[in-house]
């Protein structure tokens, strides 16, 4: 069975049709998945999706298109989410980790100083908290990880989503501890790129995920949205480029989720 570990259910597209997204899932052997929320009002939707569906985790933050926007009283407010408060047990038990946070240098939502501002916060949080950490960086890999040196005590705690860095860069992200999970981008036909680091990361620190509702891999890169289900095709795609039996990749991929973000085994 594999895990999904970055996707976003609250999207419109799956929040609609949530349980028939986690049927799909289940028959096409994805057991459990993360969901990755944006702000502290979409973090409270996903909360609510957690109840009922024990095959869902939540991590939640402000993710760094938004970081323009991002107030004392917002990063309150994910904290706040982030401790539970307000939450059934069950559903606290279930928020796993923070993020998306990070820098992200292709598009220009929010400035670069607030972005990385926005970051430290979070850091600081998950430190505090104890919770590990979901980063977003684009075409900002290498600067991550200097504010990640800052922050020794995450050590090992830190996943780069959508893993699209150079091998150079991956090596940085490698030093640091830190996991790099992938989504159907390796599967596109220009990603010689992604693919050369796919292939260099370690078995006990590569993760798969959809992104969904965004970036379906191939052979199913026209359907809309992505969903959980289709991770399938990401994960055999890197078995087979990494001369690597799928079942054994699979049980790998998993063992480093539960491992990552403190997922009850089974």
């Amino acid at each position: 069975m594999l895990i999904d570990t970055h996707c976003h259910l609250t999207s419109t597209g799956l929040v609609e049709r949530v349980d028939e997204v986690l049927t799909a899932a289940r028959d096409a052997g994805v057991g459990r998945m993360v969901m990755v929320t944006e702000d502290p009002d979409d973090g409270r939707v996903g909360a609510g999706l957690l109840e009922g569906r024990p095959e869902l985790f939540l991590v939640t933050g402000i993710h760094p298109h938004r970081a323009g926007q991002c107030t004392p009283e917002r990063l309150e407010a994910m904290a706040s989410l982030l401790r539970g408060e307000g939450l059934r047990e069950d559903v606290r038990d279930r928020i796993v980790g923070v993020g998306e946070t990070g820098v992200d240098l292709y598009y220009d939502f929010a400035p670069q100083e607030q972005q990385e501002e926005v970051l430290r916060a979070h850091l600081a949080l998950a430190v505090s908290l104890n919770r590990p950490v979901v980063i977003h960086a684009r075409q900002a890999e290498v600067r991550v990880c200097e504010i990640l040196a800052e922050f020794p005590a995450l050590a090992g705690r830190v996943v780069f989503h959508c893993y699209s860095g150079d091998k150079a860069a991956t090596r940085r992200v490698l030093d640091l501890g830190c996991y790099c999970s992938f989504t159907g981008v390796v599967t596109f036909k220009h990603a010689g790129t992604i693919r050369e680091s796919a292939r260099f990361v370690p078995i006990d620190r590569i993760m798969v995920e959809t992104d969904a509702p965004f970036l379906s891999p191939e052979p199913v890169r026209a359907t809309k949205p992505n969903e959980p289900a289709l991770v399938v095709h990401t994960a055999r795609f890197l078995a087979d480029m990494r001369g690597e039996d799928i079942e054994a990749f699979a049980a790998a991929t998993t063992a480093n989720a539960i491992r990552f973000f403190g997922l009850p085994e089974g």
